[in-house]
């Protein structure tokens, strides 16, 4: 999906901001010679790049932030994270690439003496210019200022030219920026010459189709690999350790079962395990983050153990801070959080340190007050689901989890009822769409739906039985697969897996389909 063709374009809003923004130039200074700055600053919101291509480059990337924190930067949004080809010195290897903003009370030669520090704390010497470096560090932006200086030039002169620039500098911004920008970033958009802005410069330079071509990939980081999670639909087999789940509860509370499932769920072609240790069902009684351990660790354990894990993921289900740690001490790679950190409030502080994965569902309430009579009150339900799990998200990236570790889930079943899930459903692109209003690096993160044998393809069906709700299921992983979901969470992991195939088969033909058509135009 391309984003941009949804949204709303901010031409008029960027044309209106330049000749402010040209007044607010000409206020500061236009420097040609290096010299000391005397300006008192107040704090100014500032834009900074990354790329690393040397050691381990995430590693890299996120020493740089906390480095970049405990000078003084408050760093506010993150782009997603891109593997790129090297640009102009072809001849080393792959770059990650992204870009953050934030907000610094340094003046812009000591914001760029600090970024110069560490980079050489980082190991990073004077060789090859576009070269080889374990890290990278421009600054973009600072506030709505130019800088000319022997030794600094702001906005960066490469900018307009470099895709792998210019695609996290696009994922730090929202559409709308009546609802989510400052005329600091109308600024930034008048800065590109361009009469649609940064949107526009991204446009010409070849857009979200450069995405997966021209050597530029978006990525999620996780087990120690880059997943490029847009390549194909996963697929995430639920294994619930619960006595009292809907679907399955009491089938694999021992470690000997929950094994066997396992084993079986892989041999299906299971991408990620999800494990589940409490019901979030409705009613369901709520343990404490010691019994949920208690349930959870020794299944854990053993399924880390197993060769046939080897290449697959772990995901643990829980809304509990403390469960998430000891998990992924214990070698668990996602925290699926189905209350988005509402029911625990240091998760998001602590998956930021953990640095993995975040899945953050939207829910209202809890399990218990989920769908009541108020929290299923909507008046857009795409909208209003939109904005909810944002809110939730921007809480995460302030606590420190990059966008590029965040995936989303509009919640299926959760604080909906029969018509709201089919309007979820048949609504994936809008809610990406809505969120883009406001931040597009969530807006292109992978999307996660769990509609697997819910009580509402029950209602539509009359199956009142759980386990013979898998056909309407398949029916709503199709849909999701072809609405945009890019993982699916599900009980049947064998005709899941079939269906989710011939959705990637009919999205790749119908790509390309649409490049056959515009190479004849």
């Amino acid at each position: 999906m391309n984003i941009f063709k949804h949204l709303v374009p901010i031409k008029n809003r960027v044309k209106a901001a330049k000749n402010s923004c040209k007044a607010a130039r000409l206020c500061f200074y236009s420097l040609f010679h290096d010299s000391k700055v005397e300006v008192n600053y107040e704090e100014e919101e500032v834009v900074i790049a990354l790329g690393s291509n040397v050691g381990d480059r995430l590693l890299n990337f996120d020493n740089a932030l906390d480095l970049m924190k405990k000078s003084g930067i408050k760093i506010t949004r993150h782009g997603c994270l891109y593997e790129t080809e090297p640009a102009y010195v072809t001849d080393q290897p792959q770059f990650l690439n992204s870009a953050v903003r934030g907000f610094t009370k340094l003046d812009p030669h000591k914001l760029l003496g600090v970024l110069k520090e560490i980079e050489k704390d980082m190991g990073r010497t004077n060789g090859i210019r576009y070269g080889p470096r374990p890290i990278d560090l421009d600054i973009l932006f600072y506030g709505n200022h130019t800088v000319n200086t022997d030794s600094l030039i702001i906005p960066h002169e490469r900018i307009w030219e470099r895709p792998f620039v210019i695609g996290p500098l696009i994922d730090l911004l929202g559409f709308d920026s009546s609802q989510s920008d400052s005329d600091v970033v109308k600024s930034w958009h008048s800065f590109s010459r361009n009469s649609d802005g940064i949107f526009g410069t991204w446009e010409k330079l070849g857009g979200d189709s450069l995405i997966g071509k021209e050597g530029m990939k978006r990525v999620l980081p996780v087990a120690n690999k880059l997943w490029n999670w847009s390549s194909e639909t996963s697929v995430m087999g639920i294994l619930n350790i619960t006595p009292d789940s809907f679907s399955d509860g009491g089938k694999f509370l021992s470690v000997d079962s929950a094994v066997s499932q396992v084993r079986s769920m892989i041999s299906d072609g299971a991408d990620i395990i999800d494990l589940g240790a409490q019901s979030t069902r409705p009613m369901a009684s709520k343990l404490s983050p010691e019994q949920e351990l208690d349930r959870l660790i020794p299944v854990l354990e053993a399924v880390n153990r197993m060769p046939e894990m080897e290449g697959k993921l772990i995901s643990i289900d829980t809304f509990y801070s403390k469960v998430a740690l000891e998990a992924v001490k214990k070698g668990a790679h996602l925290i699926n959080d189905v209350s988005g950190g509402n029911l625990d409030s240091n998760m998001h502080s602590t998956v930021a340190s953990l640095k993995v994965p975040y899945i953050a569902m939207h829910m209202r309430g809890d399990p218990s007050t989920m769908q009541n009579h108020e929290n299923l009150r909507y008046n857009n339900i795409c909208a209003d689901v939109a904005s909810e799990l944002y809110v939730r998200i921007r809480d995460a990236e302030l606590s420190g989890i990059p966008a590029w570790r965040i995936i989303i889930d509009p919640g299926i079943g959760f604080s909906k009822n029969t018509e709201q899930n089919l309007d979820i459903l048949v609504g994936l692109e809008s809610i990406r769409s809505e969120i883009g209003r406001r931040s597009l690096a969530v807006a292109h993160a992978p999307m996660l739906i769990g509609p697997s044998r819910k009580r509402f393809l029950g209602e539509i069906c009359d199956r009142p039985l759980a386990v013979e709700r898998d056909p309407a299921t398949m029916a709503c992983v199709t849909a999701g697969a072809l609405g945009g979901a890019n993982i699916v969470r599900v009980h049947n992991v064998r005709d899941s897996r079939d269906a989710v195939k011939i959705c990637d088969a009919m999205l790749q033909r119908r790509q390309k389909r649409v490049l056959l058509t515009s190479c004849i135009s």
